[in-house]
């Protein structure tokens, strides 16, 4: 079977375009989103198509950027299909994973999705490590601050629960109780 898939940006531009040219290569069904970002992590459209394509079917769309605006992303979502067993063809950019040259462009780009990967994983790396020579912290500030902690501490002392004093503070019962016992009170 062959499954089309038809995405664009804005709901004031068409799919006419795209259907066209799927319907034109023998697309059995085809899904689309309208109105939805390439980068969308939710993509109803896609999701349908991806679910429909079983092994030995191929998902076909007009332009491969119709699938995602990033390498890694394009990559990733090669790779479940290849690992399904399902075949890729993108009518504009003459790629098909049936031809040898579909299937080498396939591993070009899992390859450089994956330098994509470890470049980033390099600069994060460095960038971290420089942050912390820098005496920065590195991650989501804390919840329980300082004001916070003495203010846990006088409703204590002015006997109130412990689950009104987390709600007065802002944090979870658990983070309060695991703070505050630190501090030498108890709850």
């Amino acid at each position: 079977m062959k499954t089309g898939y038809a995405r664009v940006s804005t709901d004031e531009q068409t799919l006419a375009l795209q259907h066209d040219a799927l319907q034109a290569n023998g697309c059995d069904v085809v899904y689309d989103d309208q109105g939805v970002s390439g980068t969308a992590m939710k993509r109803p459209g896609l999701a349908a198509a991806l679910a429909a394509a079983k092994a030995g079917d191929m998902l076909t769309v007009w332009r491969i950027d119709r699938l995602g605006r990033t390498t890694a992303g394009l990559a990733l979502l090669l790779d479940e299909l290849h690992g399904r067993g399902v075949e890729f063809h993108s009518i504009m950019d003459g790629m098909d994973t049936r031809t040898a040259a579909g299937k080498a462009l396939y591993g070009i780009m899992s390859v450089l999705t994956q330098l994509e990967r470890d470049l980033i994983s390099e600069r994060t790396k460095a960038g971290l490590k420089a942050a912390k020579r820098r005496g920065k912290r590195a991650g989501r500030p804390p919840s329980f601050t300082l004001e916070k902690r003495e203010l846990a501490v006088r409703l204590i002392e002015d006997g109130k629960g412990r689950a009104e004093i987390a709600r007065l503070v802002g944090v979870a019962p658990a983070t309060l109780r695991r703070h505050i016992n630190a501090t030498g009170a108890r709850l």
